[in-house]
């Protein structure tokens, strides 16, 4: 374990210093050095202005470096030496965790379009529009337009397409030709891949077709892999494709993947119990196409706000707070955290608690569904907890919240896999928030949760600051209830006063 010591929060950004002064406490002074032991006075001092004040920091980065926080770039370095700093001064024990990965980064916009018989230029991160997928093959191809195995009209509710899931779906494809096949029920790599064995000369994945599921989207391969050009699209553009067979197209894909090293952060408390640890953790990365204030300095600042106004507490159980890199990539950092854990290691965690993009501005109030009961994946015995205790939560200030699916989106995806109870909160990103859902929490029903979702202009600007006020005191409340006792969740018991109520035990 690599271990890096900071001094200041001085960091050095291309060349230039950046201060930025510590978070300044929006409750009684006396939060500058009390012990925030029970719930009522931590969420005195925890606020959503305290983490506004990290999210200037990331910001501030951001704009020093390119306008990107891209794990192995400076102004990654830069977001991890903030960090390290911050919590080394809180008092932390704190270690940045070194790893590799393939980066990837479009050198110029990709093209997409019809030659023929209607020459047309489909906008690149447009609406209907593509995206290249993270991981596609460079290249320039031009050639006709194959529809695989695809749903046109789409499945009135749930997507139920194999499109491109399996090799005999090429049966009969014509080699040379772009395979054209529907989002759903596999890896975006599988259909690549299969695509590629296949013959063709370019993948296009479009949408699944249902409501939420129609516009242009962000995907990833999920490492490298597939040579040749591969592009997600809006459902639209597959629905024209297959309604027109014989069509020609071109693709130009100008793309660099290369290994890079990148980090994690990891922060421990000085006490508390090493065999019952309770962890938080958030992605510090954003795409390379922006800073990622919402995604992800907003679960980012969340957390580094609790863990400063928890500094002070003996709690029960040890608190770990984990920072990932290159999520974005694929979940890389916390699945190789995830991954690298002994069994010994892996019983020692009793829980996770995830917190990506919890300041979306169209915002949901989303709590990930540990039970099942919502979305049918639930996570492993005692996520039914943590989704209980966020609701608990909610309801103490009349606040509404729906269930977010455990999609495989996020970091708690490599906890989940090694069977350690997961939870957390998400607002929402690409998809579109519904009549009925801008009527529980207001903002605009028919657009996107986070409107500048994996773009340049998710700055400090995107972020909703009612919702980082109501989810940093949401994550301060889950977190230190879990620090002082777990026995809902794995049956080990802590200080009776931090049972979440309403809660059985878990024995």
């Amino acid at each position: 374990m690599h271990r890096k010591r900071l001094a200041t929060l001085g960091l050095l950004a291309c060349g230039a210093t950046i201060m930025v002064a510590p978070a300044a406490s929006a409750g009684p002074k006396s939060c500058d050095t009390r012990v925030n032991n029970t719930v009522e006075k931590l969420l005195e001092c925890v606020s959503g202005e305290g983490a506004f004040t990290h999210l200037a920091a990331f910001q501030a980065i951001a704009d020093a470096n390119g306008g990107t926080r891209a794990s192995s770039t400076p102004g990654y370095d830069a977001s991890v030496a903030y960090v390290a700093g911050v919590m080394e001064d809180a008092g932390y024990d704190v270690s940045i965790e070194p790893f590799t990965f393939d980066y990837f980064e479009e050198l110029t916009p990709a093209t997409l379009e019809q030659t023929s018989p209607n020459p047309t230029t489909y906008e690149y991160f447009g609406e209907p529009g593509f995206a290249t997928m993270e991981y596609s093959g460079s290249g320039t191809v031009t050639a006709t337009a194959e529809t695989v195995d695809v749903m046109v009209p789409a499945a009135p509710d749930a997507n139920t397409s194999t499109s491109g899931c399996e090799s005999a779906d090429f049966a009969g494809f014509t080699a040379g030709n772009i395979a054209v096949v529907q989002r759903g029920s596999c890896s975006f790599y599988l259909k690549a891949a299969n695509a590629e064995a296949a013959g063709a000369s370019a993948v296009i994945i479009f949408n699944e077709g249902q409501p939420g599921r129609e516009s242009n989207f962000l995907g990833t391969l999920g490492g490298v892999g597939v040579g040749i050009p591969v592009v997600g699209a809006s459902y639209s553009i597959g629905e024209e494709l297959y309604d027109n067979p014989g069509t020609e197209l071109r693709i130009i894909v100008d793309a660099l993947t290369e290994t890079r090293e990148t980090s994690n952060v990891i922060a421990e408390s000085k006490w508390g119990d090493p065999g019952n640890v309770v962890m938080a953790g958030a992605h510090l990365d954003s795409v390379p196409e922006g800073p990622g204030v919402n995604d992800n300095g907003s679960g980012s600042a969340a957390i580094l706000e609790v863990a400063e106004n928890l500094a002070k507490v003996k709690t029960t159980n040890k608190v770990r707070f984990a920072w990932w890199g290159a999520e974005e990539s694929g979940l890389i950092g916390s699945y190789e955290y995830a991954y690298s854990l002994t069994d010994e290691e892996i019983e020692d965690i009793a829980l996770y608690l995830n917190f990506d993009m919890v300041g979306s501005p169209n915002y949901m109030y989303g709590i990930y569904d540990g039970d099942g009961s919502d979305f049918g994946l639930e996570g492993p015995p005692g996520s039914d907890v943590i989704e209980a205790t966020f609701q608990e939560y909610y309801e103490s200030i009349g606040m509404p919240f729906q269930a977010t699916e455990f999609s495989g989106r996020s970091d708690y995806a490599g906890f989940i896999d090694v069977g350690i109870p997961a939870g957390g909160l998400f607002t929402g990103a690409e998809g579109i928030k519904t009549a009925d859902e801008a009527a529980l929490y207001g903002g605009v029903a028919g657009e996107a949760y986070d409107p500048c979702y994996h773009s340049a202009c998710d700055t400090i600007d995107n972020v909703s600051r009612e919702a980082m006020e109501v989810n940093t005191d949401a994550v301060a409340y889950a977190t230190l209830q879990f620090a002082m006792n777990t026995e809902a969740v794995n049956g080990v018991k802590g200080k009776g006063n931090f049972k979440p109520k309403g809660l059985v035990d878990a024995s």
